[in-house]
C-alpha cells in the first residue's frame, strides 16, 4: 500500500496540493483523474520521488520514501513521467535495456537481456529495436519508454498519462496489459489518466483530484457518477453502464 499523509506542495508560492491523505491499495490498478491543474502529475512525481517532499509523509509498503536509499526505491517502484529527456541517437533496444539497470548495475546478465527482449516483443517493438529514437513516431517512442518501465520489473508501476501519443488500438492494449499485470502477478499500478472512460473500464480504485484536493475516491461506480463528475469537471455529463462498469458520455 502507498500511504499518503498530509501531503502538501507549493511551486513558486502557489499551492498545488493541499493536505492529501489517502491509501492507494496494493495489488490494484489505481487511476488518478481530474481537470487540468488538479495536481495529479505533481502527486505522482512526489510518490515517485521525482520531486522533493515538502510537507507530510509518503510510505510505500513498509518504506518511508524520505528515508529510503534510491537504489532500494528503484527496485520497488518504476516511474514514467510525461517529460522524458534522453538522447535521440539512442536505439530503442538500448532505451528499454535501461530498465534493468537497478538490477544489474551495469553488468547485464542473460536474464536481463531476456527480459529486455520480452518487453520489446510485448510492446510490438522487436522490428524497430535497432532504430534510433528520432527515427520512430511519437507513439512508437512512447511505447519504448513504457517497455523500459515494464522491463524494470518492480512491484509498483507509476505512469503519468501513458496513453499520450498512442492510437486507439495501442491505448486499449496498454490498459488491458496493465490490468492483466495486476491480475496475474499481483503488481500494483498507479496511473494518471486524462480520459475518464479508460479509468471507468479498467481501474479498480479511483482518486479524483480538483484544485489540489481529493474530491472523491473509491471504486469506479462510486466515483464516476453524474453528480460527482459534474462537480469535478464543472460540466454536465451523462453516465450509463456497459458490462457492469460506468460509461461516461461527456462528448454530447
Amino acid at each position: 500500500m502507498i500511504r499518503l499523509s498530509g501531503v502538501s506542495h507549493q511551486i513558486g508560492g502557489a499551492s498545488i496540493l493541499n493536505d492529501i491523505t489517502a491509501d492507494l491499495p496494493r495489488g490494484r490498478l489505481t487511476a488518478l483523474i481530474g481537470p487540468n491543474g488538479a495536481g495529479k502529475s505533481t502527486l505522482l512525481r512526489l510518490i515517485g520521488r521525482l520531486e522533493p517532499l515538502q510537507t507530510g509523509s509518503i510510505h510505500i509498503d513498509d518504506l518511508d520514501l524520505a528515508r529510503t536509499p534510491s537504489a532500494e526505491i528503484a527496485r520497488r517502484m518504476a516511474v514514467l513521467g510525461q517529460q522524458t529527456v534522453i538522447a535521440s541517437r539512442l536505439r530503442l533496444s538500448d532505451l528499454v535495456a535501461f530498465g534493468r539497470w537497478p538490477h544489474h548495475q551495469g553488468r547485464p546478465r542473460p536474464q536481463d537481456r531476456a527480459i529486455t527482449a520480452d518487453a520489446l516483443e510485448a510492446f510490438g517493438l522487436t522490428p524497430l529495436a535497432h532504430r534510433f529514437l528520432d527515427e520512430v513516431s511519437g507513439g512508437q517512442a512512447q511505447r519504448a519508454y513504457l517497455a523500459m518501465t515494464f522491463a524494470q520489473d518492480t512491484d509498483w508501476l507509476l505512469l503519468d498519462e501513458p496513453l499520450n501519443n498512442l492510437d486507439m488500438s495501442h491505448a486499449r492494449s496498454l490498459m488491458a496489459r496493465l490490468s492483466q499485470l495486476v491480475r496475474a502477478s499481483g503488481k500494483s499500478v498507479v496511473v494518471v489518466l486524462h480520459e475518464v472512460n479508460y479509468a471507468a473500464a479498467w481501474a479498480d480504485h479511483i482518486v479524483a483530484l480538483k484544485d489540489g484536493r481529493i474530491l472523491a475516491e473509491g471504486a469506479p461506480q462510486d466515483v464516476l457518477t453524474e453528480n460527482g463528475l459534474g462537480a469535478l469537471y464543472d460540466t454536465p455529463v451523462m453516465v450509463t453502464q456497459h458490462d457492469g462498469r460506468p460509461l461516461v458520455l461527456h462528448h454530447f
